[in-house]
């Protein structure tokens, strides 16, 4: 159920959640109920469910900015009682600062944390990164000169400026067109490779999280859990002509299946 090193070996253990439930309202509303999952480092899982299941309320948790009612959260062996350095986390919108430029915008995780000399010490680092997600000769540029995509790019570049070991994504590109989301899905399967990142989607596109992932865990109708979790073997890297490939297309086609039998019985 875990995904191998390019070596065939497989990675060490990174997350480790156990029976977490969530509920809000005194108790009344049970949001989670007994999630366990375990993240494998350089793994790429994604979780998808209907609307209201609690994946988001399961990044949250995730990410040490909601406490789960009941259960634990490992990383690294220790425990997640708060936002760690080690955890990064990408939304739905890249949220650059108007007035800051493309590098400063990247370079302001580090300004908050350690300061504007350390900020200005990684400069080159910031550089690399923009050159790996294509960005290259935009380092002066603003916001409102990049495209969705490309503050999209930005916005992993700002991520993963602090050497995250776990990244935390919440529908990154649901607000692009289908073009530009292949290519962005394209370049997050580049960065995650090159850098040997474990990461964790939540997705309510079904391609998405089969041409990204290694596991795409199934989650329940609220109180979200998870009925099932499907190893996708697809080799790597991906390219987006894998996704008429029939192997492609019996993936989907099972995880849609799944997804509507657990609608009908909820």
């Amino acid at each position: 159920m875990y995904a191998e090193r390019q070596d065939g070996l497989p990675g060490r253990p990174v997350y480790q959640l156990r029976k977490v439930s969530k509920s809000f309202s005194q108790g009344r509303i049970r949001a989670l109920d007994a999630v366990s999952l375990d993240l494998h480092e350089g793994s790429f899982s994604s979780v998808i469910g209907p609307s209201g299941c609690g994946k988001t309320t399961l990044l949250k948790i995730m990410a040490g900015l909601t406490p789960p009612s009941t259960g634990s959260i490992m990383l690294d062996g220790q425990p997640v009682l708060g936002p760690r350095r080690e955890i990064g986390m990408m939304f739905q919108q890249a949220t650059l600062f108007p007035w800051r430029t493309t590098i400063d915008n990247i370079l302001l995780p580090i300004e908050i944390r350690d300061g504007k000399a350390a900020a200005r010490d990684r400069v080159s680092e910031a550089a690399e990164l923009l050159d790996l997600v294509g960005l290259k000769g935009f380092e002066k540029v603003y916001p409102r000169a990049l495209s969705g995509g490309m503050a999209q790019r930005a916005a992993i570049c700002r991520m993963l400026i602090t050497w995250p070991d776990v990244l935390l994504l919440d529908e990154p590109f649901s607000a692009l067109d289908e073009l530009s989301r292949d290519l962005m899905n394209l370049e997050l399967q580049r960065v995650c490779l090159a850098r040997n990142a474990t990461a964790f989607l939540i997705t309510h596109s079904i391609p998405e999280a089969v041409f990204l992932s290694d596991q795409v865990y199934i989650m329940s109708p609220r109180p979200g859990r998870f009925s099932e979790v499907v190893n996708i073997e697809l080799p790597r890297p991906r390219s987006l002509e894998m996704m008429v490939s029939p192997e492609f297309g019996a993936y989907t086609h099972y995880i849609r299946t799944r997804l509507n039998e657990g609608a009908e019985s909820a």
